[in-house]
């Protein structure tokens, strides 16, 4: 992509900033709904099919409006995207209950990491020096948040890592699908098979949800559909590269509301842990444009939305 005028490049910095607030309140809501802010804590599973029903509705409505078929979808990379999004997801909002919101959105940012690595096995990439650098600067900073050798190991943390590890198989389907169908097709696709999914693993823990909560729910949907559509459109108009380091403001707003609302307060280790993984994931990004595979960060499947 040629290179922005100043105009369009100060519309995706303010787009990319906007997108990052509306993912960390999509997550600080799931982080509310499981901590029973309205009353008795909801189940993970039944907040993730809150977050992919309500996103699915407009995307819905936006298939209908533009008259696209589903005729030759490719459903099977459908169904393995969705299925590995969920987990992903569910691992995520599990984790933003046990521990804090910046800690463990930092953690997810390792995705790309892995899917690096996936890539190398599964999309026949090759790495070089400053790409594994990059990825050995992100590791650590992951190995700080979990903080083995620190006393117990934080459960939560772990969970936010094994969610982080199926973004990044996740990222591989997208990759996929990106080279063959079109994109309000596959959101709408992958995120119809999600809300199956996640509709039949919260049936198990089902629980009737006040009012106030099925707002709150709509919101986690609302919030996030709107942080992928502004993440697309800067993608539009500017490059990756450039776009990149702004994403990594959404530990900023995390931890933001995390203080303003549960009053946490990151931890110095925290700080450290959190830098080292963007620096990594951002290294690894810019190292990518460069190369000329210029291609969105892949730090977050909610944005992705499979």
């Amino acid at each position: 992509m040629a290179s922005a005028p100043p105009s369009a490049s100060l519309r995706a910095a303010l787009m990319m900033v906007v997108c990052c607030a509306f993912v960390a309140l999509s997550t600080f809501l799931a982080k509310a709904l499981g901590g029973g802010v309205s009353g008795e804590p909801m189940h993970a599973f039944q907040i993730v099919l809150g977050r992919y029903f309500f996103a699915l509705v407009p995307f819905a409505a936006l298939m209908l409006w533009r008259r696209t078929g589903l005729r030759g979808a490719p459903w099977r990379l459908y169904v393995g995207r969705s299925a590995v999004g969920w987990v992903g997801i569910a691992s995520l909002f599990t984790a933003v209950s046990m521990i804090p919101l910046a800690d463990a959105t930092a953690i997810s940012f390792l995705n790309p990491v892995f899917a690096m690595i996936l890539a190398i096995f599964f999309l026949g990439e090759r790495v070089g020096p400053v790409r594994w650098l990059a990825a050995l600067i992100a590791l650590s900073g992951g190995a700080v948040l979990i903080r083995p050798g620190f006393g117990a190991i934080e459960p939560g943390a772990l969970i936010a890592l094994f969610g982080a590890c199926f973004m990044a198989i996740e990222v591989m389907f997208a990759k996929l699908l990106a080279r063959r169908d079109d994109l309000i097709r596959l959101l709408f696709g992958t995120n119809l098979l999600a809300t199956i999914i996640a509709a039949i693993t919260a049936s198990f823990v089902w629980r009737a949800p006040t009012w106030e909560e099925v707002a709150l729910l709509a919101l986690v949907g609302l919030t996030m559909m709107t942080a992928q559509t502004l993440f697309m459109a800067a993608l539009k108009i500017t490059d990756a590269s450039f776009a990149t380091p702004f994403f990594y403001s959404t530990l900023i707003f995390a931890a933001l509301y995390d203080a303003i609302w549960f009053k946490v307060i990151p931890a110095p280790i925290s700080f450290l842990g959190a830098g080292l993984i963007v620096a990594g994931a951002a290294l690894l990004a810019l190292r990518d444009a460069k190369a000329g595979k210029s291609r969105p960060p892949a730090p977050m499947p909610p944005v992705e939305g499979g």
